[in-house]
C-alpha cells in the first residue's frame, strides 16, 4: 500500500497518509460524501474577511474549504490529536493556505493551561477526552487550550466544531459578541439531551438563533439574531 493516497474533493487536495486510512474514510473521500454537510454549510455561511475558529480539523479539509473563503490568514484550526495536527497542516500549505493558523491542543473551558489526557490513534481520525473506558496504550498528554482565551485572541465571526463529545463543556457562558455562525457536530450517545439544550439556551444567550440553512442532521447551526430582522 502506497504510504500515501492523494484525493481531491471540491476542488481541495488531500494527501492521506497510510497510517489514517481506512476502507470507510476512503469511500467517503471518493464518494464526496466526507465532511460535505459542514462544507456546505461553510459555503453558505463564510465571507471574505470573516475570522474562522475550527475546533477540531480532521484532515484540514473544512480548513482549506474556509480559508478559501474567508483568505487563509482569517482561520485559525484546532486539532487535538497529535497524528492528525501535522496532516492538518500539510494539506493547508498543499492548497496554498500557508497563511493559516494550526493549534494543537485539546479545546477546554475556561482560560486554559497545562495538559489534559487524549485518546488518540494513528489509525483513526478520530479522537476524544480519554475516559475510563479508553485504553491506556491510546492516551497521551495534549495541551489544553481555554475556549475563553481563543474566543478573546481570535474573535472569531464563525466557529465550525467537531470535537467528538467534548462540545457538551463548552456551552456554560455566553460567548463572544463578534460571534455571527456556530456549525457544531452534535454527538447525542456522549452526553444526552439535556447538554444539547444547554448549547442551545448558551446560544440564545450569546443572540444566535437557530440556523437551518446550516443544520442537517447531527449539525447544528447558530445565526446571529440582527436588531432589524
Amino acid at each position: 500500500m502506497a504510504e500515501v493516497s492523494t484525493v481531491t474533493l471540491n476542488g481541495i487536495t488531500l494527501q492521506v497518509p497510510a497510517h489514517v486510512r481506512t476502507p470507510g474514510l476512503m469511500n467517503r473521500l471518493s464518494g464526496g460524501s466526507y465532511e460535505n454537510t459542514e462544507a456546505k454549510a461553510a459555503e453558505a455561511r463564510v465571507k471574505p474577511g470573516f475570522r474562522v475558529l475550527e475546533l477540531g480539523a480532521g484532515l484540514g479539509y473544512v480548513s482549506s474549504i474556509c480559508a478559501r473563503l474567508a483568505g487563509a490568514e482569517n482561520v485559525v484550526s484546532v486539532e487535538a490529536n497529535p497524528f492528525m495536527a501535522p496532516i492538518v497542516r500539510a494539506n493547508l500549505d498543499r492548497n496554498g493556505h500557508d497563511a493559516a493558523t494550526v493549534l494543537h491542543g485539546a479545546v477546554v473551558p475556561g482560560a486554559g493551561g497545562g495538559e489534559i489526557s487524549f485518546q488518540a490513534n494513528a489509525a483513526f481520525l478520530g479522537g476524544s477526552i480519554a475516559r475510563k473506558t479508553s485504553k491506556e496504550e491510546e492516551v497521551v498528554n495534549v495541551p489544553r487550550i481555554g475556549l475563553r482565551q481563543l474566543l478573546r485572541d481570535y474573535h472569531p465571526n464563525v466557529v465550525m466544531m467537531d470535537i467528538e463529545g467534548a462540545e457538551a463543556n463548552l456551552f456554560d457562558h455566553p460567548w463572544n459578541a463578534q460571534l455571527r455562525f456556530l456549525i457544531v457536530e452534535l454527538h447525542p450517545p456522549r452526553y444526552g439531551t439535556k447538554a444539547i439544550k444547554r448549547i442551545v439556551d448558551c446560544m440564545s444567550e450569546t443572540g444566535l438563533t437557530y440556523d437551518p440553512v446550516t443544520s442537517s442532521g447531527r449539525i447544528l447551526g447558530f445565526r446571529r439574531v440582527w436588531g432589524e430582522e
